[in-house]
């Protein structure tokens, strides 16, 4: 990896700037393992702001070359260069005028020599025991597609929002899913009034299940929350105290629209598993509480 990154020059500049300009789709291609590695960098690209697809090399000389069309890119993966399965693909990307970046170690090689841009990767011996089987060689590729994915994306400008929309699912999607979509909103607040005697606090907080208790006053707005710990700390005042006497006053607390990663995050700094959600435009209008083990999958 430090050789790779110690020859990346001026061509890998070249190669971000043709991928932005690029009109049409950037199309990954390769053989063997380096088909492989191409898949998984085209999906790179397709999720971080880059219209991109991969096509198998040998399929594209059996008609799949009608997917490649004008304002296109190639991006063709080889270590050696040679590989025969290429070289109707590179005929093709010539008559039609589509740029070509060739990643490949040979630059003397049929890719290297046909391509616009060539990003060539060091010299290294494979990791296999036998020097044979492509591991060195498919770990570079790899690097590299990421390295151009990540700097293209940069370029672009884009933004977790951005990123957001291509990610609905799995665990990224979870983690940059603004916090309501975690939580239910059909439940009522664990919420007491401010003068509520400590009795009735702690029925409100069983019966919440969260483990809190908010209090608000006369208009609603949350004043403090009252925990567990409160309540033990003020157990010789169990007759007596009200709500106001034992809550923890200036609650932490987070606006809906507020990404599951902060959240968690928040709450991880702040040592505290239970937290309220506000109103965007009033901080102090709990709408929603969420627990941490709601956030952990």
């Amino acid at each position: 990896m430090a050789a790779l990154a110690v020859a990346l020059d001026q061509s890998f500049s070249d190669a971000v700037g043709i991928i932005l300009a690029t009109q049409g789709r950037v199309i990954v291609a390769g053989i063997g393992k380096s088909g492989h590695v191409g898949r998984k960098i085209a999906a790179t690209f397709a999720a971080t702001g880059t219209t991109s697809f991969f096509l198998h090399a040998s399929e594209a000389a059996h008609g799949d070359l009608g997917m490649v069309t004008e304002g296109d890119l190639l991006l063709i993966l080889s270590n050696s260069g040679h590989s025969r399965e290429l070289r109707p693909l590179l005929a093709y990307a010539s008559r039609q005028g589509i740029p070509v970046i060739g990643v490949v170690s040979k630059r003397n090689s049929p890719l290297g020599l046909a391509a616009d841009i060539v990003l060539q990767l060091p010299s290294a011996q494979e990791a296999c025991p036998e020097r044979i089987a492509p591991t060195t060689s498919t770990t570079m590729m790899i690097a590299l597609g990421d390295a151009l994915a990540m700097a293209t994306m940069q370029r672009r400008g884009l933004t977790r929002n951005d990123i957001a929309q291509w990610h609905p699912g799995g665990a990224i999607g979870s983690r940059i899913a603004p916090i309501e979509e975690l939580i239910s909103f059909s439940d009522p607040l664990p919420l007491v009034r401010w003068d509520t005697p400590m009795r009735d606090i702690v029925f409100e907080m069983t019966s919440g299940g969260k483990g809190v208790a908010g209090v608000v006053g006369e208009n609603g707005d949350l004043l403090g929350v009252i925990t567990d710990g409160d309540l033990r700390r003020a157990f010789d005042q169990v007759l007596t105290a009200r709500a106001s006497d034992i809550m923890t006053r200036n609650p932490i607390t987070v606006p809906l629209g507020t990404p599951v990663e902060e959240v968690l995050t928040l709450m991880n700094n702040a040592k505290i598993t239970v937290v309220f959600i506000t109103e965007v435009d009033a901080s102090a209008r709990p709408v929603g509480i969420v627990h941490i083990h709601d956030l952990v999958p």
